[in-house]
């Protein structure tokens, strides 16, 4: 008897009624008697030759209501693991072609360089031919990279190039080659003016360091230019950096005094006017300091200082954006303090569900959830929600 697949569980297979997984199954397929599917309404054709090889993308199969109702799941599946219900919005998608960083692998074989994301669940490196989520800025600058590499980087070692496109154009960190000779030098600030980086920098296992920067790099955050670190963390889009910062705004809306804790270069911390930023990272809390003199921003590790209750009574709302493994501590302080209204931004439903609980067992409301798709068709969710007392 045929099952209907009904939802994509979290790692991307499909699921029938009954709990069987079903890999590239999407909601309104059938799994015939044979074990087939028969594809229904939500199921596409994988845009990406290197589509299912490439780790990059898990759900190309899946269509766009396919795909947003899977970020719903996986929101709606983490908060009912702790007996929290809410409002989740429509999700919103990045587009196609939009990812502005990204880390790809490098390995010479040969006389060859093969580049491009691991392929699933494996170290083994997808040969990189096309990519229906890279921006092309960034895209083109990998047939050039295979020429470079090839002069440069020791057979058989694995090197990472770490793109990400900033104001002045493409930043490059290349991370696992020596090129400590003159003549490798040269080759690659070469290849940077020939291709107009923004900057050029190696690391060669002992920190990076900056081969070519005409001009210092930088981000325009909400209208402010915010001096960008070698290596430093973005928004994986601009759009969905600007569905995050809408969902922020409108949760902190009205609030007199704002501090945003895992501050980073301040993407919401700028988007939100926050008066206080605290941020773990030395250079990024440099920098946006430097970007806004006028803001109090403190140089802190709030997993081994969170806010207490005491620091947090001059604020009437908090925005948080923690690493994936959430922000324990520092919410246990939120849910004990007089704070009014909280921001919270997590890549990562599992741990912003169990925050999610300690702060609604400590008196706050949980208004909404924003899902954000940000790595389009990736098993990767990224979420906004609000909650009041």
């Amino acid at each position: 008897m045929n099952e209907l697949i009904v939802r994509i569980a979290a790692r991307g297979d499909g699921v029938t009624e009954s709990g069987r997984h079903v890999p590239f199954g999407v909601p309104g397929d059938a799994v015939l008697d044979d074990g087939a599917l028969a594809f229904g309404p939500n199921h596409q054709e994988p845009p990406c030759r290197h589509f299912p090889e490439c780790g990059g993308c898990q759900l190309q199969h899946a269509n766009d209501e396919a795909y947003s109702g899977y970020l719903v799941s996986r929101v709606v599946t983490a908060l009912a693991q702790h007996r929290l219900e809410t409002q989740i919005r429509v999700p919103h998608l990045s587009p196609p072609c939009s990812r502005r960083r990204a880390a790809l692998k490098a390995l010479k074989v040969g006389q060859n360089v093969l580049i491009g994301f691991n392929a699933e669940l494996s170290h083994r490196i997808v040969d990189m031919r096309e990519c229906r989520i890279l921006r092309p800025e960034l895209f083109e600058l990998v047939e050039p990279l295979r020429g470079l590499l090839a002069e440069i980087l020791t057979p058989k070692r694995i090197a990472e190039v770490q793109m990400t496109l900033v104001d002045q154009g493409p930043d490059l960190l290349i991370r696992g080659v020596y090129a400590g000779r003159l003549s490798e030098i040269e080759q690659l600030t070469s290849f940077a003016s020939r291709h107009d980086l923004a900057r050029l920098s190696v690391d060669r296992s002992l920190g990076p360091d900056t081969l070519y920067e005409p001009q210092p790099a930088s981000v325009t955050l909400s209208g402010v230019a915010v001096g960008f670190p070698t290596g430093g963390f973005l928004q994986a889009t601009e759009d969905g950096e600007a569905a995050l910062a809408a969902h922020v705004q409108e949760a902190v809306a009205g609030a007199s005094s704002v501090a945003d804790l895992f501050a980073g270069l301040g993407t919401f911390a700028l988007a939100a006017r926050a008066n206080y930023a605290a941020e773990a990272s030395r250079d990024a809390a440099a920098a946006l300091k430097r970007a806004s003199p006028s803001m109090d921003v403190e140089h802190r590790d709030l997993y081994r200082r969170p806010l207490d209750s005491k620091e947090l009574k001059r604020f009437e709302a908090v925005i948080l954006d923690p690493p994936r493994a959430g922000a324990a501590e520092q919410v246990t302080a939120i849910a004990a303090s007089k704070v009014q209204r909280v921001a919270y931004v997590s890549c990562n439903p599992a741990t912003f569900a169990r925050d999610a609980k300690v702060l609604v067992d400590g008196g706050y409301m949980l208004e909404w959830v924003g899902p954000v798709g940000q790595f389009r068709w990736s098993t990767h969710v990224e979420l906004a929600a609000c909650f009041s007392r």
